[in-house]
């Protein structure tokens, strides 16, 4: 299975759609086979969408990501584990050993509510943007 991880400073990134980098791991049952970072070539929910799926990720661990995210990665036949902190190599270790505890339900990440930001230009408004 192909894992993307939005990745920013060496953790994982809590805003999907500005993350500037991606962790990708090639994991199988016994464990990582590989991994490798790459530059956020897109912005935008379906264009990020669209990026990962044409790297063939099946599955995104992120923290904070909005509604229109959720719906484009769908679409994209990606599945979706929010609500994720840390260092990612820990996180897909915790994921392979059963043991990954997601923090919350996704949203955006600052525990601003997980409203839907493209409602709001510029943010969530909740100061921590």
């Amino acid at each position: 299975m192909r894992i993307a991880i939005p990745y920013e400073d060496g953790v994982v990134c809590q805003h999907f759609g500005k993350a500037p980098q991606f962790k990708i791991f090639d994991v199988q049952p016994q464990g990582v086979v590989e991994s490798v970072v790459i530059d956020s070539e897109a912005s935008g929910h379906e264009a990020l969408a669209e990026f990962l799926a044409a790297q063939g990720v099946q599955a995104v661990i992120c923290g904070g990501i909005g509604q229109g995210a959720l719906v484009s990665l769908a679409q994209s036949g990606i599945d979706v584990l929010p609500g994720v902190t840390g260092n990612p190599d820990e996180v897909i270790e915790a994921l392979i050993a059963g043991t990954l505890q997601p923090e919350g339900t996704g949203g955006c990440g600052c525990g601003c509510g997980g409203h839907h930001h493209e409602e709001h230009a510029g943010g969530c408004g909740c100061g921590c943007h």
